[in-house]
């Protein structure tokens, strides 16, 4: 028989008693959390705003107005947790969700960086020597086969190696959203349980392989970064990095942290902060906190100024709306998660037909693959 759910956090009603003032801490954690998420909303939508309507290089500022949205669904969503409990999970979907399309986002922009199409990227990505796979990946190389052999051998071709870089990020789009279905229906289900970490039910599961895809992910971002950071100098490569990773590390890691400490009893309710407020509540208290700093760091981040024209042709339309809708539109992003599956499942099998790979090797394309290399250099 399975073991039921002790489903508190949808049923309890808080009944804090006053710890300030007459006032309890849901009732401070509330007035708190809509003031730091009223300023993280203003100052990032204003950013918005202002690439928008200085919109001239779409294939770059589309993806940032995509990063910069992190702040104000972050804010939006953990605001209306905090004051909604009962229905975090659901809300907490959203969130989610779009964590994923973020991180996507920037690995196209750290793209875009580099070249402005897939097709120049490619070839980009054929001339490079890969660098070897930083920590922890290079610590593990010698116990899976080494530098010949081994899944955690560095590619021969820059291209293979743009595309394993590639199917890391855009996976975790696809795990992510598999996993908030799943949540979704066990949470319908009652084999959710955001209560317990028991192999029983399906929490602890999806924190498991979340956290296993977001780490994939995130450290194939920051290995992107190592390899380019030195020809794109000019974009601030550095800052825009730690934006990123300091937003997912956060809003990632102090959830998880915050669910063990309180699953394991370490951290225990009261009368002056109940389950509710424990679990759900002073984690996106401390999101809307955090996003109002993140807001005013993404100015210094993300500045607008770059993309100014004196010719003042800019392409986002009036108000900037036809880009809003660019960033909205998720197509790239789709074919993007299309392209990782079709070259984990096909590409990868002719990888070694590429002219990247005779390059790797110090010999000129012959055959097949100079024809091949000049169709796509041109």
């Amino acid at each position: 028989m399975l073991p039921k759910c002790n489903n508190t956090i949808e049923h309890v009603r808080l009944h804090e008693e006053p710890i300030y003032n007459g006032h309890t801490f849901h009732l401070i954690g509330l007035w708190v959390s809509g003031a730091f998420a009223l300023t993280a909303l203003v100052l990032s939508l204003q950013l918005i705003f202002l690439h928008a309507t200085n919109y001239s290089k779409p294939y770059e500022q589309k993806h940032i107005i995509r990063v910069l949205l992190m702040v104000p669904i972050y804010s939006l969503v953990s605001f209306l947790s905090f004051r909604f409990y009962t229905y975090y999970v659901y809300l907490n979907v959203i969130r989610d969700c779009y964590e994923a399309f973020a991180i996507a986002s920037f690995f196209s922009l750290m793209c875009a960086y580099t070249a402005p199409s897939l097709h120049d990227q490619k070839d980009y990505f054929r001339n490079i020597v890969p660098k070897p796979w930083i920590f922890p990946a290079n610590a593990f190389r010698k116990c899976f086969g080494g530098d010949k052999r081994g899944c955690f051998r560095v590619p021969r071709s820059g291209l293979t190696w743009f595309n394993i870089i590639w199917v890391a990020v855009f996976q975790y789009c696809t795990v992510k959203v598999a996993l908030t279905i799943i949540a979704l229906i066990t949470q319908a289900t009652h084999r959710y349980c955001i209560e317990t970490l028991k192999p029983a039910f399906a929490h602890v599961w999806i924190i498991i392989f979340q956290t296993i895809s977001v780490t994939i992910a995130m450290f194939c971002l920051i290995q992107f970064y190592t390899q380019v950071k030195e020809d794109i100098t000019e974009h601030r490569p550095l800052v825009k990095v730690a934006a990123i990773k300091l937003v997912i590390f956060l809003s990632f890691w102090q959830t998880i942290i915050l669910s063990l400490l309180t699953a394991g009893n370490a951290i225990k309710p009261s009368n002056k902060i109940q389950e509710p407020d424990l679990r759900v509540g002073l984690p996106v208290l401390l999101l809307c906190m955090e996003m109002a700093v993140f807001a005013l760091f993404h100015f210094w981040s993300f500045p607008y100024q770059p993309y100014q024209l004196q010719s003042k042709q800019y392409l986002g339309g009036p108000l900037g709306i036809k880009a809003i809708l660019d960033a909205l539109n998720p197509y790239d992003i789709i074919k993007a998660v299309g392209r990782s599956a079709r070259w984990i499942t096909m590409g990868h099998k002719t990888r070694h037909q590429d002219a990247s790979y005779d390059v790797a090797l110090g010999r000129k394309p012959t055959g097949d693959s100079a024809s091949q290399f000049q169709s796509m250099s041109r």
